[in-house]
C-alpha cells in the first residue's frame, strides 16, 4: 500500500505511531505533491497538512487545500478508492480539505451507481 506524507515540518512519528514511518513518502511542498503523483500514481492512502509555509519568495506557499482541489479539479485521477486523513492543526482548513474530498468522492460514487 503505497502512503504519502504532504507536510512541511512535521515527521511521520509526530502524526503516525513510529513503526508507521516506512510505509510513507514524505513530501514537502505542493509541488513536491503534484510532481509525485504525476510520476508514481495515485497513492493508497494520502495524509494532508495545510499550512506548508512560506516559498522560496517568502511568500504564502500554496497549501493543503490547493493540493486537494489539484487532485480534484486538474489530476484527472479516479478518487473513488482514495483513502485519506487531514492531520492539520487549522481546523477550519481541516475542514475545507476533508468537505472537499469527501463530496468528490461521493459524487464519483454516485456517478457509478
Amino acid at each position: 500500500m503505497k502512503k504519502l506524507f504532504l507536510d512541511d515540518i512535521r515527521s511521520i512519528g509526530m502524526v503516525y505511531p513510529q513503526n508507521l514511518e516506512q510505509e510513507f513518502d514524505i513530501v514537502r511542498s505542493y509541488g513536491a505533491f503534484v510532481k509525485y503523483i504525476q510520476q508514481n500514481g495515485l497513492p493508497d492512502f494520502i495524509s494532508f497538512d495545510n499550512d506548508l509555509g512560506l516559498d522560496s519568495d517568502g511568500k504564502v506557499a500554496p497549501d493543503g487545500y490547493a493540493a486537494a482541489k489539484w487532485l480534484v479539479y486538474e489530476s484527472g485521477l479516479d478518487l473513488r478508492n482514495l483513502k485519506y486523513h487531514v492531520h492539520s492543526a487549522n481546523p477550519v482548513a481541516a475542514k475545507q480539505i476533508d468537505g472537499l474530498l469527501q463530496n468528490y468522492i461521493q459524487h464519483l460514487k454516485a456517478l457509478k451507481e
